[in-house]
């Protein structure tokens, strides 16, 4: 099922600001890559979003941390539509563990975290490199303000997204002029991952200039504007937090 339409592919796009991506881009016309891990019930729901906005889908299971899983799933995006312009690596994961508690970071929790918020994003650009470069495509990385803060879900996750903001650059470095590479930088985001951490939150935004928190489509704004809405942006971490971070 080759087609003429660009392509987007959108890791962790089963639910929250992944969903809104995708459904996004199939409004653009794209041709919508619906990545999952676990949430198959959700991600077919993400699907027929996209499919009832008049744009193709493909489906694929894969953990991104898992290096042959993705490279599978690049494979299957060349042979269902011969093309890739748009990598939005969204696909994360976290653990709750307060920042004094340094026992309780083991080395289990530190590899799981990297595993998937770094390693994946690297596995999914390196394995979709070639079909970007081919298209003159590029990179969006959803990272955190965690990253630039250092206050978040725990001390891995933060390091995570300071990596990945890291590495959003260094990819904007080499592969300038043929790929652009920035990242979004959310604050907090209304879905389920932060479901009874309300009160926490109301008291992180206190001192934000727009006062609320993030929804999805939010996000997915920032996403499409650096992969659609400009030309002359490479190597940028944009932070979409309600100007909570701003001047930190």
């Amino acid at each position: 099922m080759s087609t003429d339409r660009k392509v987007a592919l959108v890791t962790g796009s089963a639910t929250g600001v992944g969903r809104a991506c995708a459904v996004r881009f199939a409004k653009l016309g794209y041709a919508v890559v619906v990545n999952y891990s676990k949430s198959e019930a959700d991600a077919l729901e993400t699907v027929r979003l996209v499919e009832a906005e008049g744009a193709p889908a493909l489906l694929f299971r894969a953990n991104v941390g898992d290096e042959a899983a993705v490279q599978q799933m690049i494979a299957a995006t060349e042979a269902s539509f011969d093309r890739l312009d748009v990598l939005v690596n969204n696909a994360g994961t976290t653990h709750f563990v307060p920042h004094a508690d340094l026992d309780a970071l083991t080395d289990a929790v530190w590899h799981d975290i990297f595993q998937v918020n770094v390693m994946g994003t690297f596995y999914c650009v390196r394995a979709a490199m070639p079909l970007l470069k081919a298209a003159k495509g590029n990179v969006v990385n959803v990272t955190s303000v965690a990253g630039l803060s250092g206050q978040g879900s725990s001390i891995p996750y933060c390091a995570s997204k300071a990596a990945l903001n890291c590495m959003t650059q260094s990819l904007a470095r080499a592969f300038g002029p043929e790929v652009r590479v920035n990242a979004v930088a959310p604050g907090p985001i209304l879905t389920r991952w932060l479901a009874g951490r309300e009160a926490h939150v109301a008291k992180y935004l206190e001192s934000a200039p727009l006062g609320r928190a993030a929804d999805p489509d939010d996000i997915a704004d920032a996403v499409v504007y650096l992969a659609c809405g400009t030309a002359l942006t490479t190597g940028q971490v944009l932070v979409v937090d309600g100007g909570r971070t701003m001047g930190s």
